[in-house]
């Protein structure tokens, strides 16, 4: 008996979308998340899910820190680069207002919210993988200047850059 899936379970939650980066060996990536979550309070821990189809996924195993930035509802061009294009063939950064961070690890201008985390461990979880981060560095919008955050709805018919 085939399993059932989470489709309309997911749909429900209409989660917030993040974009992950990683640099390594002089190539950097990124790709646009929505299976994350805050997953321990002491120490703080947070795990984002990578498709291991995803070209950030290969850059993200050879990392040692990645960048996650929460996006506002009014950045959802800055959403389907990341998640409709690929890595293997765009420059996604070409044109983006970014940063080296740690390691070189780029850092998107403008977003909503973002930290850095080094990568603890990675758990096998079918066709993604899960990379427990540990926060080093992180930066919180200004206060009153945040839209509300991005949702899955708000993109739902986005294309992506790689089957998941």
């Amino acid at each position: 008996m085939p399993e059932p899936d989470l489709g309309d379970f997911a749909v429900a939650q209409d989660g917030p979308l993040y974009v992950v980066t990683a640099a390594a060996d002089g190539e950097r990536s990124g790709c646009l998340v929505g299976f994350a979550s805050q997953c321990s309070i002491d120490p703080p821990r947070f795990v984002v899910w990578l498709s291991v189809e995803n070209h950030t996924y290969g850059v993200a195993r050879r990392a040692r820190h990645l960048t996650v930035h929460v996006l506002g509802r009014d950045q959802e061009a800055l959403a389907r680069l990341f998640g409709g294009r690929t890595g293997d063939r765009t420059d996604k950064f070409a044109g983006v207002g970014w940063r080296p961070g740690r390691e070189g690890s780029p850092v998107l201008t403008g977003v909503a919210a973002w930290f850095t985390g080094r990568i603890e461990a990675v758990v096998a979880g079918g066709d993604h993988e899960g990379f427990l981060l540990a926060p080093v560095e992180a930066a919180a919008p200004s206060s009153g200047t945040a839209s509300a955050p991005l949702r899955y709805g708000d993109v739902r018919d986005l294309e992506a850059g790689h089957p998941a």
